[in-house]
């Protein structure tokens, strides 16, 4: 099949298109400048890389037309963040295209109620980026039910792997705490860690979109978590990674507005992003529909991911 991949130099694409081209699909990767993946595998000698400013070509008008033009068989959008975006291509693809899969995001439940949160729950997504997402994944699961627009909705973890830094125990990217559970050093902790993240490989996250391809029919108006087994708490998450590095954790907790001080503002927004969504999604319909079943644990992803930022940064224990 001919497949058009938008945005698939990034986190997703890195693994999903190598895995697409060694299926045998003709695949053309649509980036805003012509580079490369994360980690360049020989199948992407044979992948055909289009330059399209989807920002510049929206406001122009043309990219719906010129995602039309590829006479894609499947088109999966990794980088769609707005409803206006999402709206472009429905109308230039309605009638054109066989399969269209939409990379979503676990923020479209907002907090977490009912826990493994099913597909099927009610969205209070908050922040701008989950509002979007939400609706989005309305709008496409409305045309897809009004029209038959041929849609699927993905909705990843925190997705990390080789190459990018997973969200730490802490619920932010600042790879000292890291360091910390690597040197037995004390680590502090917002409320009583209870709060829960919940990663992905990216490579288990390509074969989610994968696996959506080839069970189409299932596929079809549907969105399915893309998550590991389980999530894991914040301290629960400390203590493992404490473990792996032969240490035991020295864990201090500590009430939100006074932990919230201990850390950069950057990171303290991270950090409360993260706890307050915990998101810990059920992937039993994605087992079910599309055979998904995650290769990698959540502190497996997590450890293959550091053992990498620990080679590459040249940091030795």
């Amino acid at each position: 099949m001919k497949i058009v991949v938008i945005g698939g130099t990034g986190h997703i694409g890195t693994y999903l298109i190598p895995k697409l081209a060694m299926k045998g699909h003709e695949i053309i990767c649509v980036t805003r400048n012509i580079s490369k993946p994360y980690d360049i595998l020989p199948a992407w000698e044979f992948v055909k890389q289009i330059k399209i400013d989807r920002t510049e070509a929206e406001e122009k008008g043309v990219f719906g037309d010129k995602i039309r033009a590829l006479k894609a068989d499947i088109v999966i959008d990794l980088i769609c963040f707005t409803l206006e975006s999402a709206t472009i291509l429905v109308e230039a693809l309605s009638e054109n295209i066989q399969h269209f899969i939409h990379c979503g995001t676990m923020w479209v439940h907002g907090h977490s109620q009912l826990v493994p949160t099913l597909e099927s729950q009610e969205r209070n997504p908050f922040g701008q980026y989950g509002i979007n997402k939400a609706k989005i994944e309305s709008y496409l699961l409305f045309k897809s039910q009004q029209i038959g627009f041929p849609a699927t909705i993905l909705h990843p973890g925190h997705i990390t792997g080789p190459g990018w830094l997973p969200i730490n125990p802490a619920g932010n990217l600042n790879p000292d705490v890291f360091l910390k559970l690597a040197k037995g050093e004390e680590l502090i902790l917002p409320n009583i860690g209870m709060e829960t993240v919940h990663h992905v490989h990216a490579s288990d996250v390509a074969q989610a979109f994968i696996n959506t391809i080839e069970n189409r029919p299932n596929a079809l108006g549907e969105s399915f978590h893309i998550v590991s087994e389980q999530a894991i708490t914040l301290r629960g998450y400390a203590n493992a990674m404490a473990k792996w590095f032969g240490k035991q954790a020295k864990l201090k907790f500590l009430p939100w507005e006074e932990w919230k001080n201990t850390v950069s503002e950057t990171e303290a927004k991270l950090t409360w992003d993260h706890i307050a969504h915990s998101p810990n999604g059920s992937i039993a319909k994605a087992k079910k529909l599309i055979t998904y079943i995650p290769k990698y644990s959540s502190l497996q992803a997590v450890q293959e991911s550091i053992e990498h930022y620990f080679e590459k940064e040249h940091i030795m224990l």
